[in-house]
C-alpha cells in the first residue's frame, strides 16, 4: 500500500525520523501538564468550571489550551496571552516608526522584537493571571467547595499560571526548531483535536436519543457536511489566481530573443487565518473587561453579555464585518504589488498587454482587490459556521469544528506539516504523500497558523 511504504521511507529518513519523535515527545509534554492541578485546587470541584466552559468565549479559551483551563491546570492560561502580545507587536510593526525600523533589520531586529513580545506576555499574564483565580473562587463556591485563602495563595498560583503559560511558549519554540511544522500552532491545534472524540460522542449520543429516530441518519448528514466544510477549507487555503508573467532571455551584446513564460501565483486568502485571529481578539475584550465571571451582575458583565455569546447575532454579525475588514487590510501589508513589479522589471519580466513598472503595479493591485473580496466574504463565511450548526439543533462542543479559527488552524497546520514532510521525502529522491504525484500546498509565504 501507499501509506505504508510511504511511512516506511519516513522512517528511514534519520533527520525527519529525529523531528518526529520530537515533536511527539513535547506533544505528550504539553499534555500531560494540561492535567496538572494548580496547588490547592481540588479536582473533584470543578464541576462549574466545566459548566462555564461548555459554552461561549470561554469555550473557545477552554478549546485553545486544550482543557487545561476547565481543568484549572498549570497550563490554564495557555499560549492565547502570548499570541495576543505577538498581534500587538505586529500592529506596532505599522504604526509605530521605531517597531517599523526595528522590522527591517533583519535577525538582530527579530530578536529584539522577539524579546519585547515576550515582556508584553508576562504583562498579559500578570493580568489575567489574578481575574482567572477571582472566577475560579467563584465556580468552586458555587460547587460547595472553597479556595486557599490568603494572599500567598493568589500570589503564588499567579506565578505558577504566569510560569506554566511562558512554558508553552517555550515549548512551542522549540518544537518549530527541533520538531516538525510552527510549534505554536502545533499546540493549538493539539488543543482542539483533543476535544474532537469527546464532541463528536456527545453529538452521536444525543441523536441517538432523539424521538423519533432517525437520529443516526442525521448524524451522517452531519459528518457528510463537516467533510464539505473542510474541503471548502483547503480550498480557501490553497486557491490562487494565476496572472501569466513573461521574462525575455538575453544574450551577448544586451540582445533580447525568446522568452520563457511563468506564472505570479496571488493567493484568494492570503492574509491566511490572520484575520480570524485579528477579530477574535478584540471580540474577546467583553470577557477581559467584565472579566472570567459572567455571573457577576456586574456593569461592564450587562452592557457586553450580547457579545459574549459566539452564537448569538450581534456577535456574529460585527465578527463578519471585522474579519472582512481585517482580510483587506492585512493582506494590504502583506502583499506589495509596487515591489512585486519592480522585482518583475529588474527581471527582465512584464504581465502581457501590461506596461513594465507603474502600470504593473496597479494590475496586480486591482487583481488582488478582485479576488480579496470574495476571499474575505468566504473567509468570514466559514468563521461563523458553528452558529449556523448551532441553528440546526448540533451540540455547541461539536459546532464548534464546522468552521471559524479552530477548523482554519486544524486545516492551515495539517497542511504545513505535511508539506514539511514531503520536503524531506523529496530531498531524499522518495515519492511523495500524494499519489497522484501532485504537491501538497500549505501556507507558504503567509504568516504562522495562530
Amino acid at each position: 500500500m501507499k501509506l505504508i511504504e510511504t511511512l516506511k521511507n519516513i522512517w528511514k529518513i534519520e533527520d525527519l525520523r529525529a523531528k518526529l519523535l520530537t515533536t511527539i515527545l513535547f506533544i505528550l509534554i504539553y499534555r500531560f501538564g494540561s492535567y496538572v492541578v494548580l496547588p490547592g485546587i481540588d479536582p473533584n470541584s470543578l464541576a462549574m468550571l466545566k459548566s462555564q466552559t461548555s459554552g461561549g468565549l470561554l469555550s473557545l479559551l477552554d478549546m485553545f489550551s486544550g482543557g487545561a483551563f476547565s481543568n484549572a491546570s498549570i497550563f490554564a492560561l495557555g499560549i492565547m496571552p502570548y499570541i495576543s502580545a505577538s498581534i500587538v507587536v505586529q500592529l506596532l510593526t505599522i504604526a509605530v516608526p521605531y517597531f517599523k525600523k526595528m522590522q527591517l533589520e533583519g535577525e538582530s531586529g527579530r530578536r529584539k522584537m522577539n524579546q519585547i513580545t515576550r515582556y508584553l506576555t508576562v504583562a498579559i499574564l500578570l493580568f489575567q493571571g489574578p481575574s482567572y483565580l477571582v472566577n475560579l473562587s467563584v465556580q468552586l463556591r458555587a460547587a460547595g467547595a472553597a479556595m486557599p485563602a490568603g494572599w500567598w495563595f493568589s500570589f503564588s498560583s499567579t506565578i505558577i499560571l504566569c510560569a506554566g503559560s511562558m512554558f508553552v511558549m517555550w515549548l512551542g519554540e522549540r518544537m518549530t526548531d527541533r520538531g516538525i511544522g510552527n510549534g505554536i500552532s502545533m499546540l493549538i491545534m493539539i488543543g482542539i483535536i483533543a476535544r474532537f472524540p469527546a464532541a463528536v460522542t456527545q453529538e452521536l449520543i444525543s441523536r441517538l436519543n432523539e424521538n423519533g429516530g432517525g437520529g443516526l441518519v442525521f448524524f451522517l448528514g452531519e459528518i457528510v457536511v463537516l467533510l464539505l466544510v473542510i474541503a471548502a477549507s483547503i480550498l480557501l487555503v490553497q486557491g490562487t489566481r494565476k496572472v501569466p508573467v513573461q521574462y525575455a532571455k538575453r544574450i551577448a551584446g544586451n540582445k533580447q530573443y525568446g522568452g520563457v513564460r511563468q506564472y505570479l501565483p496571488l493567493k484568494v486568502n492570503a492574509a491566511g487565518v490572520m484575520p480570524i485571529i485579528f477579530a477574535q481578539a478584540i471580540m474577546m475584550v467583553p470577557i477581559m473587561l467584565a472579566g472570567f465571571n459572567s455571573e457577576s451582575g456586574s456593569f461592564w458583565t450587562r452592557l457586553m453579555s450580547p457579545f459574549m455569546d459566539n452564537h448569538s447575532f450581534g456577535y456574529n454579525f460585527v465578527f463578519a464585518l471585522m474579519i472582512i475588514a481585517f482580510t483587506y487590510f492585512y493582506t494590504a501589508i502583506t502583499i506589495n504589488p509596487t515591489q512585486m513589479a519592480e522585482e518583475m522589471k529588474r527581471n527582465n519580466g512584464f504581465i502581457p498587454g501590461v506596461k513594465p513598472g507603474k502600470q504593473t503595479a496597479e494590475y496586480i493591485d486591482t487583481i488582488m482587490s478582485r479576488i480579496t473580496l470574495p476571499g474575505s466574504f468566504f473567509l468570514a463565511l466559514i468563521a461563523i459556521m458553528p452558529a449556523f450548526a448551532g441553528i440546526f439543533g448540533i451540540t455547541r462542543e461539536f459546532a464548534q469544528f464546522y468552521g471559524g479559527t479552530s477548523l482554519l488552524i486544524l486545516v492551515g497546520v495539517v497542511l504545513d506539516t505535511l508539506q514539511q514532510i514531503e520536503s524531506h521525502l523529496l530531498m531524499r529522491h522518495y515519492d511523495g504523500l500524494l499519489k497522484s504525484g501532485g504537491r501538497i500546498k500549505g501556507r507558504s509565504g503567509s504568516v504562522a497558523a495562530y
